[in-house]
């Protein structure tokens, strides 16, 4: 195939960066019979700890399920009030839904897209019990000013990384490793990818514990067979995507560095457009993790027109995220309308993804930029 008619392909939203040993240690593992509740899962929460910097790590099915039992773990109970963002990708929310408690959103930040913890603060109430930020699109979200909230107010928190694998703090502390209950996500567009896949990391023993019971039906410390003695759900993440896990992690470095380098490709690409609004340098210490590399189009564009634009020209893209509370079933379930929270609704209105993985090569970065700078003229 020649050069000229592989620039006219079709260029993807995300692909996963796979390889030989990925295939290496999946063969490894299908030959082991050991596919589930073997020793592949241990094997990737350690060297998901060490790479953290935490100390323990709990590896289950989803990003979703870890949210899920994170707020389980961190005591929350039916009718309480949980602040977090509208901005998020909708499990963050829905998580809470689960346990019968209520998401009480507030505004974000302009700059960052992340929770706002002047207006986490307004947001909380008598029936507040937690905070549950999320670090979105893999910047850091301002958890010291989080973290005082809470301790003032007697709150627990929650923290949604699964956009941040890899993304650090000013004061040099990974995002995720602070000491909270904090959650990541391996879907094949993330920064690690196991095809499906998710992991919490717990503050204490006795936490892990119970996350680890509850991933797996309730069952007992000692997986007696018969003896579930908490409810519990199926969560459990199995050695064949853990095999997978464990191969990414010893590329992870070289992949959040190939994200970086394309990232900043777009930057230089997209500069000086009018009305165009790019992502936020890091700043004050903070380094983002990228997770995708989204752009505000200008106000007034024809976001649809401009998605269908691109396709013509064999160019992924999509609306990246709709304000959760202006979803159809939170406009049911809570009355939520528009209006309550004009950052978010701005940033939504107006969000667009482009192409973006850690194998991307300049010019298919240039082809995307080029197009989207000639649609916007």
């Amino acid at each position: 195939m020649s050069a000229a008619r592989g620039e006219e392909e079709r260029i993807p939203l995300a692909r996963p960066v796979v390889g030989e040993r990925e295939e290496q240690l999946l063969i490894e593992t299908l030959r082991s019979g050991l596919l589930s509740l073997g020793p592949r899962v241990p094997e990737f929460e350690e060297a998901l700890g060490r790479w953290l910097g935490a100390e323990r790590v709990s590896a289950v099915s989803s990003g979703t399920a870890a949210l899920h039992l994170a707020i389980r773990a961190a005591g929350i109970e039916a009718g309480d009030e949980v602040v977090t963002s509208p901005f998020s990708f909708v499990a963050s929310a829905n998580c809470l839904l689960y346990e019968n408690a209520r998401p009480v959103f507030c505004d974000i930040d302009p700059r960052t897209l992340n929770i706002d913890p002047d207006g986490a603060a307004a947001a909380v109430g008598d029936s507040t019990t937690g905070l549950l930020p999320v670090h979105i699109f893999g910047y850091p979200a301002a958890m010291p000013a989080l973290e005082r909230l809470a301790a003032d107010r007697g709150l627990w928190i929650v923290e949604d990384a699964c956009e941040a694998l890899g993304a650090v703090h000013g004061d040099g502390k990974a995002v995720g490793a602070r000491g909270n209950l904090a959650t990541f996500g391996f879907y094949p567009n993330k920064q690690l990818a196991t095809g499906e896949g998710g992991a919490l990391v717990s503050p204490s023993g006795e936490l892990k514990e119970r996350i680890d019971s509850e991933r797996n039906q309730g069952r007992a410390p000692d997986m007696g067979w018969l003896d579930h003695d908490r409810l519990g759900f199926n969560y459990r993440l199995s050695d064949l995507a853990c095999a997978l896990g464990l191969a990414q992690l010893e590329r992870l470095d070289d992949m959040l560095a190939g994200r970086a380098r394309v990232a900043t490709q777009y930057t230089e690409a997209l500069t000086g457009i009018e009305g165009l609004d790019l992502p936020c340098p890091d700043e004050g210490g903070d380094r983002r993790s990228w997770f995708v590399y989204v752009v505000q189009l200008p106000h007034g564009t024809d976001r649809d027109a401009t998605i269908r634009a691109l396709r013509e020209r064999e160019i992924d893209s999509k609306p990246y995220l709709p304000a959760i509370h202006l979803m159809s079933f939170y406009r049911r379930r809570f009355g939520h309308r528009e209006g309550e929270f004009p950052v978010c609704e701005d940033v939504a209105r107006r969000s667009l993804a482009l192409p973006f993985h850690p194998e991307m090569t300049a010019s298919q970065v240039q082809r995307t930029s080029a197009a989207l700078a000639e649609l916007l003229q």
